[in-house]
């Protein structure tokens, strides 16, 4: 079986359509992450500012200390955002480029699956055995791929489970040092 001229021109531009569309997806995350550490860093700049200024009108030691004390938490709460913000974007262009990569591995089982059978049909008699096996090696490969994508979405899950509880714990032991570091 030969591919036609059409049949190459129509595979050549979907597979220039999926790098464009993977090439802004990309960019789109590029453009966030700027974002959100543009923004990240305006906010730790009138931060310091202001803490400055605050430190530069204590009027004595204990002061200046609960105005120290009083930075951990939000600190610790501002960079468990940040870290979320950063987790999301990067999971969400992973997730566009999984989808991509997904579609475009199906569409080749596809195709591989009608090349298989199409050679089946025109091949030889008495090639029967040997086509039943070469369709069932095709058949274990597929599986073989589909488990190993099943896989790497619960690895996904888990691995973003974890992050969550982690993060989660993180701002509330912040929380408990601040509480208890305010009641001195």
């Amino acid at each position: 079986m030969s591919l036609t001229q059409e049949q190459l021109l129509a595979s050549h531009k979907a597979n220039l359509e999926t790098l464009f569309g993977l090439t802004s997806k990309a960019f789109a995350g590029v453009e966030k992450l700027v974002e959100l550490n543009v923004a990240a860093s305006r906010a730790a700049l009138n931060e310091a500012s202001a803490h400055a200024q605050a430190v530069l009108a204590a009027k004595d030691v204990q002061q200046l200390l609960a105005l120290q004390a009083s930075q951990f938490q939000p600190l610790a709460e501002k960079a468990t955002a940040y870290s979320r913000h950063l987790y999301d974007i990067a999971s969400g262009t992973g997730a566009e480029f999984s989808k991509a990569f997904e579609a475009q591995a199906a569409e080749a089982q596809r195709n591989f699956a009608n090349l298989v059978d199409s050679a089946a049909k025109n091949a030889p008699a008495g090639t029967e055995t040997s086509v039943a096996v070469f369709k069932n090696a095709v058949s274990a490969a597929n599986n073989a791929f589909e488990s190993v994508q099943k896989a790497v979405k619960q690895a996904t899950d888990v691995a973003e489970a974890n992050f969550n509880a982690v993060a989660n714990n993180a701002a509330r032991a912040t929380a408990e040092v601040a509480n208890a570091q305010r009641k001195r």
